[in-house]
């Protein structure tokens, strides 16, 4: 797939998974058990649930959940992992030593210890994802400043940059062009790429978790439903005679969209 044509399938889902969030509603709709487990050509677009509700609306709640907090952990991660790398072409010991202390830190922390932790702090009327999205990303940020340090490492660091210099480039577009633009921009997408997927897959993770324990949800409140819904209502259609299959396969549907705009994302970004 060429670059362009990854770059617009990223854009198709991420209009698509937005377009679903922001039409999200409030709470779901009112129960018609006369429409209980409906399939799609039945109660089209997606079906209805065991309360004959239609199943888009908890396909958009669910996006409503996980997409903001996943771009926004994402993003930070991309930020750190850019400055880590621009860090390592200033020729500042103390700065690089200081990173890397940091680094060690907290790459040595157990992430989802700490997640569970950060969870279990938050107040009942304040459980959202987007706390845990930030804690995810710190986690994540030494690994990905390590990545893109190296990268600028092989590029000679602060060789590199003296020898722009010589050329008679000025610093904004050595760093942001040459640098951020041209160089790191391949491992910075894929590490934001890939934790913007792991923190939406987190949430259907303690989502679906905190089901099976009957436990209130520690990413959302309990009007709002999660894609975590969609798999525990379709899961018993495997081993059970229960018209629920369709509520399963839009689930996986639904995060297979979510890894093949990633993978189409990191694609687009690739070095030419």
């Amino acid at each position: 797939m060429s670059r362009r044509a990854a770059a617009a399938l990223a854009l198709l889902v991420l209009i698509l998974a937005g377009g679903l969030a922001l039409t999200a509603p409030g709470s779901l709709p009112a129960a018609e058990l006369s429409r209980a487990y409906l399939p799609p050509w039945e109660a089209p677009p997606f079906g209805t649930d065991q309360r004959g509700r239609p199943l888009w609306a908890t396909l958009a709640q669910g996006a409503s959940v996980l997409l903001g907090p996943s771009l926004l952990a994402g993003v930070l991660v991309a930020l750190a992992a850019t400055l880590g790398g621009l860090a390592r072409c200033l020729a500042l010991p103390w700065l690089d030593a200081g990173i890397a202390l940091v680094g060690e830190l907290v790459g040595s922390l157990p992430r989802m210890v700490v997640v569970l932790v950060a969870a279990l702090l938050l107040p009942g009327g304040a459980r959202s994802l987007t706390p845990l999205a930030l804690v995810w990303a710190a986690l994540c940020a030494p690994g990905a400043i390590d990545e893109a340090a190296a990268v600028a490492e092989r590029l000679g660091g602060a060789r590199f940059v003296e020898a722009l210099r010589a050329h008679g480039f000025g610093w904004a577009r050595i760093f942001l062009l040459h640098l951020a633009v041209r160089n790191l921009r391949p491992v910075v997408v894929r590490q934001g790429a890939e934790v913007t997927l792991q923190v939406a897959f987190l949430e259907i993770a303690l989502s679906y978790l905190a089901q099976a324990d009957d436990q209130p949800s520690l990413t959302h409140s309990d009007r709002v439903r999660s894609w975590a819904d969609l798999l525990t209502m379709g899961y018993p259609s495997l081993v059970l005679d229960v018209p629920t299959g369709h509520a399963l396969a839009l689930g996986v549907g639904a995060m297979a969209l979510l890894v093949v705009g990633t993978h189409a994302a990191v694609r687009a970004a690739r070095a030419r």
